[in-house]
């Protein structure tokens, strides 16, 4: 038999069967809707996570009398720190001319007089790697060099900042898991149910001699029209939604333009092919149980 016979069993099974087909696409299309809000969501709050961890970095203030010499020596040994990626120099008058910037009536009453140090920003490579580098950099209770004044404390912070966003990150992919599971026993019950209604129509089939895959391609083209049917209605609510509400929404919003989310296209991808083919593997997988005649 020919592909487009197996697709005219599949629509004449539809359009005979509409309830549980419709059904079925309901559900589908709910729980598109619902992926399709849930993975930007999900990049929002990992984004945020990333900025967070992003600026923990650890700060070396150096002595109101180290000269240039000592800002070159403890700028090379903080470099030979095992875990330091980068090492940015901020001299105490731009440290001045940034603050006094930000406020200047503060500043005003200290009559010119620059009471911040020359400042060493130490990145790390990787962000769980701050206390390390702290540690480092005061082993001991010593600092590395004794033209260094003091290293930032932020210890506690540091650690509730780690913490929160390792919790963030993978809750966000242990609720990815779920929903993924979720959502597939969920089309495929729903499935399962829309099959059970035919059972005698696949039994009749058995038993006049046709092989499992004559019967099953049907059912699996039924469970991709179905699957994309509803993907599709997913995508045309989702993308309504955006342009008539969310973009004119947050249009004047500099905030939420910076916000980095998955493209819309790309969302479109990934909805209609988890729904197309969700729907044709729990269909080609329900029908195994009345396929054994």
């Amino acid at each position: 038999m020919k592909f487009p016979f197996f697709v005219h069993e599949a629509t004449r099974a539809m359009r005979r069967n509409a309830a549980p087909s419709f059904a079925a696409l309901a559900t589908v299309l709910v729980t598109m809707l619902v992926v399709g809000v849930f993975i930007p969501a999900v990049e929002v709050t990992n984004d945020a996570a990333n900025t967070v961890r992003s600026r923990l970095i650890v700060d070396v203030y150096m002595r109101d009398s180290s000269t240039a010499v000592d800002d070159s020596r403890v700028r090379h040994e903080l470099l030979a720190v095992p875990h330091v990626k980068t090492v940015q120099f901020e001299s105490k008058a731009q440290a001045y001319a940034q603050q006094s910037h930000q406020n200047p009536a503060a500043y005003a009453l200290l009559g010119g007089v620059n009471p911040l140090p020359d400042t060493f920003h130490v990145i790390p490579d990787n962000p769980s790697n701050v206390l390390a580098i702290r540690n480092a950099l005061v082993a001991g209770g010593r600092m590395i060099d004794p033209a260094i004044q003091t290293v930032s404390n932020k210890k506690n912070y540091t650690k509730k900042a780690l913490e929160l966003t390792s919790a963030v990150r993978w809750g966000g992919l242990a609720f990815a898991a779920l929903l993924t599971i979720a959502s597939i026993l969920l089309i495929a019950n729903t499935i399962r149910l829309s099959l059970y209604a035919r059972r005698r129509e696949v039994e009749v089939m058995k038993l006049v001699g046709a092989t499992d895959w004559f019967i099953r391609w049907p059912f699996v083209i039924e469970g991709i029209i179905v699957g994309a049917a509803g993907g599709i209605l997913a995508i045309v609510i989702l993308a309504i939604t955006k342009v008539a509400l969310l973009d004119p929404l947050f249009s004047g919003w500099s905030l939420v333009s910076q916000i980095r989310t998955i493209a819309f296209p790309a969302l479109i991808a990934i909805l209609l092919g988890a729904s197309a083919a969700v729907s044709a593997l729990g269909s080609g997988l329900s029908l195994r149980r009345f396929l054994r005649v």
